[in-house]
């Protein structure tokens, strides 16, 4: 408790990357402010029978297998919604967020949609699943038909998660998207936008692709590149007239590698915006006796800095994370399907 105390008052929002339950339970205890949700979280939670009787009701009344899917994502995302929304009152919206994320299915190649179509998409669901919640956020991913789709959703007043980003780049254009949109708002006063920036897959792929990095290096660049985008989304924001604010989640932040302590993203970027951790992550930082504090704005000295600009082409590491960032996005919600088909005939058969 001590250790995620600190990292909170350390000035870290956390939040749980997961919409189960117990996990809710726990992490609120613990101080969490809000909550994202995923195909691959919710497929979980059904995984272990927990809503097998609200899937049996909806087999009654003939819904289809996606039907059934999404009912049962709104159905998880908005109990989480209603047990964070005292913190959402309390800050006034600017904490007690959780996020529901829009079809994957939109980005597979195999649907044969063109980015035009997928945009069209995103900004009817985006204002179909945000409409009559009060603390619910839009997850759109950073792709091109996903930027695409921003402006308009900004300017209906939906609140807005920009997932999948990688490099400065995508945050840019994702940011510039969203102010147009909220620029055609009559008031500002609840617009609302975070940006979620993947940190370890980055790391995932340094080791792999440019393993000539020093030890100094290796196993930074994703902390480099999320606070160097922190602090430009900072200054951006200083400037403008928005009462809430415009934040940066650092998402991804489980260490993959098994050598690595477990908070050590939690760590370097303790101190500011929000952290969505997964939640091992957390039960790791609860477990421990560490003290927690800012170093979100603490860079490495300038010869790693340097390193790393000369050494990582960030062009093909946009390129490679984010194809394989898609498939990471649509595979989940066909897993998610498949589980519900399978549901449906154990079901039907018991």
């Amino acid at each position: 408790m001590s250790a995620i105390q600190s990292l909170i008052d350390a000035g870290t929002k956390l939040y749980l990357d997961s919409v189960d339950p117990e996990e809710i339970t726990k992490n609120l205890a613990w101080g969490a402010v809000g909550a994202t949700s995923n195909p691959a979280i919710i497929s979980e939670i059904i995984a272990r029978g927990l809503l097998d009787s609200q899937i049996e009701s909806l087999l009654a009344e003939g819904k289809s297998d996606e039907e059934i899917a999404w009912a049962l994502t709104d159905h998880l995302v908005s109990e989480a919604e209603r047990r964070f929304l005292s913190g959402w009152m309390e800050t006034a919206g600017n904490a007690g967020w959780v996020s529901f994320e829009l079809d994957p299915l939109l980005e597979d190649p195999t649907m044969g949609l063109a980015d035009a179509e997928r945009t069209a998409k995103y900004i009817e669901l985006g204002k179909f699943w945000s409409e009559g919640h009060s603390n619910r956020m839009i997850k759109v991913p950073a792709t091109p038909a996903g930027i695409a789709a921003l402006e308009d959703l900004a300017a209906a007043g939906v609140p807005l998660n920009v997932t999948l980003i990688f490099t400065v780049d995508q945050y840019r254009q994702a940011r510039e998207a969203i102010w147009r949109g909220a620029e055609r708002l009559d008031l500002m006063t609840d617009f609302k936008s975070v940006y979620s920036i993947f940190v370890s897959r980055i790391d995932v792929y340094t080791a792999a692709a440019v393993p000539q990095l020093s030890d100094a290096a290796q196993g930074q660049v994703g902390i480099v590149n999320a606070k160097q985008i922190w602090a430009e989304n900072e200054e951006f924001w200083a400037d403008k007239s928005t009462r809430l604010e415009q934040e940066i989640i650092f998402a991804s932040t489980g260490t993959k590698d098994p050598n690595e302590p477990p908070w050590k993203y939690v760590a370097a970027l303790a101190g500011s915006d929000i952290q969505t951790n997964p939640p091992q992550t957390n039960q790791a930082v609860a477990d421990s006796d560490l003290q927690f504090d800012k170093q979100v704005d603490q860079l490495p000295p300038p010869p790693v800095l340097e390193e790393i600009r000369e050494q990582v082409d960030i062009a093909a590491m946009h390129k490679q994370l984010m194809a394989e960032g898609v498939d990471k996005f649509v595979k989940p919600q066909i897993a998610l399907l498949d589980l519900i088909k399978e549901k449906r005939r154990v079901l039907a058969s018991s």
